[in-house]
């Protein structure tokens, strides 16, 4: 089983730095295989508890070269619930990847643990009559310090469900629960990566290289 690893991360910021500087990122140090995969972007800021700054992946096996690629960019840039992350904002970047598995259904909504599993709900909104769904990953409920039940509320909302949350909708929810391998990387980590397998640290078009 292919995990998580730091040339996956370097990777990552790779690409992000190369967006800026308009230019190839170098090729990747891993191997290509299929795999569900996730970035996360988050921001350190005075020494504070990291912050979400991007989040978006696959629940479909996608080629990890071509997936860590386009989900680097598209969680930095293109996640609709932050500004896409600017130049600037480098070097108090940390990311982690993930690479799901172990796919299994549960048998309800409460079916699964908190901290070991990922989890994928589908319900059908009884306002609109309209199919919903979200995911989060495995460290999400305890990072946040949630129940299980606070957790599939949030991620109801998240579905984009606004109505009355009631225990016959949370009974009617389909549940898929998930594994993961991750790995993070803060970018002064990145740095040091790059300048001792490289030779030279990277360099961001318009941002003042940081002391590391």
């Amino acid at each position: 089983m292919v995990s998580a690893n730091r040339e996956m991360v370097v990777y990552c910021f790779d690409n992000l730095v190369a967006h800026y500087n308009r230019e190839e990122a170098p090729p990747p140090a891993f191997d290509a295989g299929q795999h569900p995969l996730f970035v996360t972007w988050k921001k350190v800021v005075n020494g504070s508890e990291p912050r979400l700054r991007g989040c978006i992946g696959t629940l479909e096996a996608r080629c990890l070269i071509n997936g860590f690629k386009d989900y680097a960019l598209t969680s930095a840039l293109r996640d609709r619930r932050f500004p896409p992350i600017q130049a600037k904002e480098l070097p108090f970047l940390e990311c982690t990847v993930s690479i799901l598995t172990d796919y299994e259904n549960g048998n309800n909504y409460l079916d699964w643990e908190v901290g070991k599993h990922g989890i994928i709900i589908e319900f059908t909104d009884p306002e609109y009559n309209t199919r919903r769904s979200a995911t989060y990953l495995p460290e999400v409920a305890a990072n946040e310090g949630w129940t299980k039940i606070e957790a599939i509320d949030s991620l109801m909302r998240k579905a984009g469900y606004n109505g009355t949350i009631t225990e016959l909708l949370r009974k009617r929810i389909q549940l898929t629960r998930y594994q993961s391998t991750l790995f993070t990387m803060d970018y002064s980590d990145y740095v040091t990566y790059v300048r001792v397998n490289r030779g030279l640290a990277p360099s961001i078009n318009g941002v003042k290289p940081a002391n590391y």
